[in-house]
Formats: C-alpha cells, structure tokens, sequence
C-alpha cells in the first residue's frame, strides 16, 4: 500500500521533501501540498506533478487523501500543526527544531504519547555516510565508552534572511543555536548513546546581525525587519553518566573556519572525527597512534533520501523512528537551558517532568 503524503509549506525545504519523495513513488504517493502563499504552493505542484493544493493546512491535515504530514514551515507554526495532524490520525514528519521551545515541544511529545502514529523529527545528519559509518563502529564497541564529545558549527558570514522569521525570537525561537545548532546537538547526543542530559552552562552573543554585518546569502533580508536573536552560542552540557558535550555555533564570526560542521568523539577505545564529507577512526595499537580514513562513497545516495525512506518504513512496519519526538523534545530541552544560562550567568538543571 502507498503512503498518501501532504506537504505543508511550499517553500525551500518543502521543495527538498517533495523532490526526495517523488523519488520513493514505489511505496508512496504525494497527494496534496499547500502553502499560506497558495500560487506557490500551485508552482510546486506543476512541477512534482501533486494533483491536490488545499487552501489551508488544516485542509490538508483533514484531507481522507493524506495519511502522513510533512511540516516545513516555520518554527513558530511546528507545535500546532503537528499536534492537529496528530489529533487527525496522520503521521508526521516535522522539520528540526521540532518546537519553537521546550513548552512547544513538550505539547507535541505528549500528542505523541497519545497515538501509535509515527512521528519523527527531520535531522537529516543522522543520515550522512560518513556519521553512518561512525555509528556502526560506535555499535561494535570500538571506541568503548564515550566520555567527551565536542561538535560544532561556525560559519564566518551566514547570517540568514536579516529582519525575516529567522532573525526574530519570536518566530524563530533564537539565531544559529536553533537553526544550525540543533542539527549538531541532536547528531552529537546520537553518536554518544543518547545519553540524558542533566545540566547546562552556556553563553549567547550578538555581535554581529545587530550592525547589519555577516550577511550570508540564505534568504532574502528585510531592512525594516528585526534582528533579536544571537549570532554565536557556546555550551557545556553534562550527561546523567558523567560525560560532556561542548557545542559552539555561529552564524558570523571572525576566525579562521572553513563553514564545515564537525564532531569530535572522545571514547576508551577510539575515538572518532567527522567533518563533512569526511572523518577519522582514532585509537593506539602497540603504542602507537592509528587512524582510519572515512569518506562518503562514489554515488552515495542523499542523506534526506535515506531520512524520507526510513520514516515510510517506520509507517509501513510501526518501528519507531531514530529521531522520535523524545529526541526533538530532548533538543529542545538543551536550547532553552542555553538561553537561560546565558540570561542569568547561571549553570541550569534540566526539568524533566513530563506531566
């Protein structure tokens, strides 16, 4: 039987996931799109041949043609969407941060709980080759027990559509900690063993979106817009068994980066490093330092084809999916406790009450 998939928001992302699953036309079938701009919606339809544009979300959600949800549409719009979709019976895959907020992603994970409906958060890094290929050496016991991590981002002028959704706390939900840092945050806690995260010490800075400075070319800006959101983050996470996590994001700054994201895995046996396309295996034998190279393989398959197969396999075998709403509440949980760190110069607990 065919998955019917409904895509809200006709934007960029939307176009990824309507371009990825045409691609799976075996197992499913893209019914409807829509979009709050419907002549966009319409355009994206024309092109991945979508015979259905409902004139709103919720007539999608409510369409007896869809039975699975993707949402790519800003964050400020996850949690509602979602928790409609859910309360209509569909499936839901929701692009990263899974909420605008811990509270936001909260409500979506207790929908969730309520249903036996697969919803899954898009972190498409899980799916990369190379941090496969880390995965799979992590599960055989090679690198022991992972004590550190440090994972990263730092792009030196990419701030993204200046005065837009993106630069406004309260659309957005924060700057490049949210937007690119929770793709490094979600893929380091994976690596690790998705330990718990007990407590947080972090700082935020604006240095740069504030001056109108480290524009990247992401998005169009709106010069009568507002810029209230950080432009660099930096964190120190500790794990329920001990271990630590550094994170440092950012959207512009002045240092020597080549705009690669990175993870450094420190473990007893090994260790291992993964930047872009390309990673290390690390450890000592006979007394000396070995590595292994990693590197993603000619003709590789795209991460975002792997992520759109795994969540139609989750629906057709009811497995649950590697990133869960509990992961996206778990990322959602880390920012907030970044922010507020940040706010009051204080470490922060993590409050895990789920009630």
């Amino acid at each position: 039987m065919a998955v019917r998939i409904g895509i809200i928001g006709a934007g960029n992302i939307g176009s990824v996931h309507a371009s990825q699953f045409s691609q799976l036309r075996d197992v499913c079938e893209i019914t409807s799109i829509t979009d709050l701009y419907l002549p966009l919606a319409e355009q994206r339809a024309v092109e991945f041949g979508i015979p259905a544009v409902p004139e709103s979300p919720e007539a999608l959600i409510q369409s007896p043609n869809v039975d699975a949800v993707i949402i790519g549409v800003p964050n400020q719009y996850h949690a509602d969407l979602a928790i409609q979709a859910i309360e209509a019976g569909k499936h839901v895959l929701l692009e990263k941060p899974m909420g605008i907020n811990a509270a936001a992603a909260k409500r979506i994970l207790q929908a969730a709980e309520k249903t036996d409906k697969v919803v899954m958060v898009g972190h498409q890094m899980r799916w990369e080759s190379v941090p496969m290929q880390i995965k799979e050496q992590i599960d055989r016991g090679e690198l022991g027990k992972i004590y550190n991590a440090k994972t990263g981002w730092f792009r030196r002028k990419g701030i993204p559509g200046w005065g837009t959704w993106f630069t406004r706390m309260d659309q957005s939900g924060g700057g490049p900690l949210i937007d690119i840092g929770v793709h490094m945050l979600d893929l380091a806690l994976y690596l690790m063993g998705n330990p718990k995260p007990v407590s947080v010490f972090g700082s935020t800075y604006a240095e740069f979106g504030p001056k109108r400075r480290g524009i990247g070319t992401w998005g169009k800006p709106n010069w009568n817009g507002v810029y209230d959101v950080e432009d660099l983050a930096t964190a120190m996470i500790k794990m329920e068994d001990g271990s630590t996590l550094t994170l440092e994001v950012s959207w512009a700054v002045h240092m020597d980066t080549d705009n690669t994201p990175f993870v450094h895995l420190m473990g007893t046996e090994g260790g291992a490093s993964y930047r872009g396309a390309t990673g290390k295996l690390l450890t000592e034998k006979f007394d000396k330092p070995m590595e292994t190279a990693l590197s993603r393989p000619e003709n590789d398959e795209s991460e975002r084809l792997r992520l759109s197969r795994h969540f139609l396999d989750c629906i057709l075998t009811g497995k649950q999916p590697i990133t869960s709403a509990l992961t996206g509440f778990t990322n959602n949980l880390v920012l907030d406790a970044i922010y507020e760190s940040s706010r009051t110069g204080h470490e922060v607990k993590l409050d895990w009450n789920l009630s």
